[in-house]
């Protein structure tokens, strides 16, 4: 289990103490229960010159995710598989913390957390992404960018996530006998092979109050949150803690059946949508 930084959001005293409030009552301001999940949206398909993307609004939060293929070399320790390269970007407009230039520790922890929960129960099967084994690979950089931020990036981003990999399908190579490569993006052969599908969920609490899917608001006065990476044959793929606040034991396991349950519904709904697009 490893930390990761707060997005510093600071919400009125006065403001906090009712969201708090409510809570200990097993109520939120917007209206759902503890263990309401927001709605999610989904469009696969968003960015044209993606090899495969989706948009997704979790509540106000927009997140979208588009996936790349390159030819490129592989790692030395795993010369026959592809490569997976995941970069996250908080865009200025999207908050009023956010500021422009490199992404900062906030995106780059977002990446990391993406990026592990993928590699960890192997999502993508990179055995079949290889072209020429030990010389060329599909490498698979997936990018996502925060368009609006209203709490929860993590789950947001990680649902784009899973939406732009199952849109994402294979272009059509030829290599020559002198070991050229040509793509033709015009035609696609497969769908990339995907294992297993993960989506992460986070549950907060504030006050001994556990709660899933904060938005901003419950985020700023949240002690801890505890994203929680699961897959769709019920295995835990990671945990991520943030904030200054302990878990007692039985939190942690009451977070994780939490979770468990809440991820297949998630993965349940990208599924459908995108089978339906």
């Amino acid at each position: 289990m490893s930390h990761t930084p707060s997005l510093g959001i600071i919400t009125p005293k006065l403001k906090a103490s009712t969201i708090v409030s409510m809570l200990k009552k097993g109520i939120r301001s917007s209206g759902r229960g503890l263990m309401d999940y927001r709605q999610v949206e989904i469009a696969s398909g968003y960015v044209r010159n993606a090899d495969g993307s989706a948009l997704v609004r979790l509540g106000n939060t927009v997140v979208v995710a588009g996936v790349k293929l390159e030819i490129g070399s592989p790692y030395p320790d795993t010369p026959n598989e592809g490569a997976l390269v995941v970069n996250a970007e908080f865009m200025p407009t999207a908050s009023p913390t956010f500021e422009p230039g490199p992404p900062d520790e906030n995106a780059i922890e977002l990446a990391r957390i993406i990026d592990r929960s993928l590699r960890e129960l192997k999502v993508i099967d990179m055995s079949k992404l290889a072209i020429i084994p030990g010389k060329r690979v599909w490498v698979v950089y997936i990018d996502i960018y925060v368009l609006d931020h209203d709490g929860n990036l993590v789950d947001a981003s990680s649902i784009a996530t899973l939406g732009a990999l199952m849109n994402t399908s294979l272009p059509r190579v030829e290599v020559d006998e002198t070991g050229n490569i040509k793509v033709d993006r015009s035609t696609r052969l497969s769908p990339l092979p995907i294992n297993n599908k993960v989506v992460t969920v986070t549950v907060a609490k504030a006050d001994n109050v556990l709660f899933v899917d904060p938005d901003l608001d419950e985020e700023s006065v949240a002690e801890t949150k505890l994203i929680i990476a699961v897959s769709d044959d019920r295995r835990i793929a990671g945990l991520q803690k943030s904030g200054i606040g302990g878990l007692t034991e039985s939190e942690i396991m009451q977070a994780i059946d939490i979770a468990l349950k809440t991820g297949s519904s998630i993965i349940e709904t990208v599924t459908s949508k995108i089978a339906s697009s």
